[in-house]
């Protein structure tokens, strides 16, 4: 009995595992609505492990990334973006599509703990409806794209939305997050966000709170706030239940749909056969061009200036030198002989350094004077040194 349920279990498993790899979901949606998807790791965790889980018990929670594109491409369709912010989060596809149609988008999951791979096969019906004539966009600073992409969270700006426009008969019709509208990366801290905008829609006409984004006074408190002035915003259209649904009330837009502008009529095909009567006649020869005012421009006036400033620097690297005799002159003589007993001394050094066999120089000799190089015999005790030690007082000094 134990072992038939075992393979009944493993039955199940090999059902389950081959269900999922193979899964396939249909959507409609209507053309300019909102159509968001969640790939949910813990559905494609069970594709990975459905023996482990079912057989031996083991629970896995592996980090799983996303690959979608659409099927014989290697991208997504124009209207369609994919976001997963990290391996254990749930990956979201959502657009507004703008034209009827279908898509069938191939979802891959790689497990990167085991570097297994499933699939998933979304299709995307677009179906023609009538565009919402009455829009409005907003901007939530505090948000992020993947935090409002769920359907609750969407519920929850949605309802503020409601209050705010006096409707309940309102449509999310597109969320946008703000890097791709050219915001730029917030910083890695708390507190900073990178902020989506989110288009809604009605059959209903703008409320009167909406209508004030319309006012003179609005652009010039929002022309202020770009200078650092705070907008004031009305006390009676404010329905923020959540701080981080917040709306920016100067990056509000109102958009009227209800009398669209006429598309421009399509051009008028001829026969593309040329009429007959006259003969092709070529464009003349354009007319001769005098280049030697560009020959100044882009030759004589650089090497003119090339040639001044080479003369300048001659000037400054030969005219201005002060010279030897004259900087001799200028210099102390003492300090000058103290400068060439030095340069001399060294001579004699690099002298001595290629003949070693050379009498020793004389500046190392005793009782050398330095002066005149005159040289005093030694002295017949060479216990005595050069410099006299200083005597302790009361003592008897030397005989000179």
């Amino acid at each position: 009995m134990a072992e038939r349920r075992s393979w009944f279990f493993f039955f199940i498993a090999c059902a389950v595992s081959v269900w999922g790899a193979k899964a396939e979901f249909k959507f409609t949606v209507p053309v300019g609505k909102l159509f968001t998807y969640e790939l949910m790791r813990e559905t494609f965790q069970n594709d990975f492990e459905p023996l482990s889980k079912l057989y031996a018990g083991n629970l896995y929670d592996d980090p799983i990334i996303f690959k979608c594109k659409l099927q014989n491409f290697p991208d997504l369709p124009e209207w369609i973006r994919f976001t997963q912010r990290h391996p254990y989060d749930n990956g979201f596809l959502y657009g507004t599509p703008m034209v009827p149609g279908k898509s069938i988008i191939e979802v891959w999951a790689v497990n990167k703990r085991s570097y297994q791979t499933t699939r998933q096969i979304v299709v995307i019906k677009a179906v023609e409806e009538k565009i919402l004539p009455y829009q409005a966009e907003f901007f939530i600073k505090l948000r992020e794209i993947e935090k409002v992409l769920p359907p609750a969270v969407q519920s929850e700006i949605k309802a503020d939305l409601q209050r705010l426009w006096n409707t309940e008969a309102l449509e999310i019709v597109n969320i946008t997050n703000a890097l791709d509208r050219g915001g730029r990366v917030p910083l890695p801290l708390a507190g900073h966000f990178e902020g989506v905008y989110v288009k809604v829609g009605s059959e209903q006409y703008f409320s009167n709170c909406l209508l004030k984004v319309l006012n003179p006074e609005h652009s010039r408190q929002c022309s202020g706030a770009d200078k650092g002035a705070k907008v004031k915003v009305p006390g009676e259209c404010n329905f923020c239940s959540i701080p981080s649904n917040c709306i920016t009330w100067c990056k509000t837009q109102l958009f009227d749909l209800s009398n669209p502008t006429p598309a421009p009529p399509a051009p008028t095909m001829g026969s593309g056969i040329m009429e007959e009567g006259g003969d092709f006649d070529p464009p003349e020869s354009p007319p001769s061009r005098d280049y030697f005012p560009d020959y100044i421009v882009t030759v004589i006036v650089p090497l003119i200036i090339a040639i001044v400033l080479c003369v300048l620097l001659a000037y400054v690297m030969f005219c201005r030198r002060e010279g030897v005799s004259k900087r001799n002159a200028k210099t102390n003589q003492f300090q000058l002989y103290h400068h060439h007993t030095i340069h001399d001394n060294a001579d004699e050094l690099r002298n001595m350094a290629a003949d070693r066999s050379g009498p020793p120089p004389l500046s190392t000799l005793p009782m050398f004077n330095y002066r005149t190089g005159e040289r005093a015999p030694p002295l017949q005790s060479d216990s005595i040194p050069l410099i006299l030690a200083q005597q302790e007082p009361h003592s008897d000094p030397q005989p000179r």
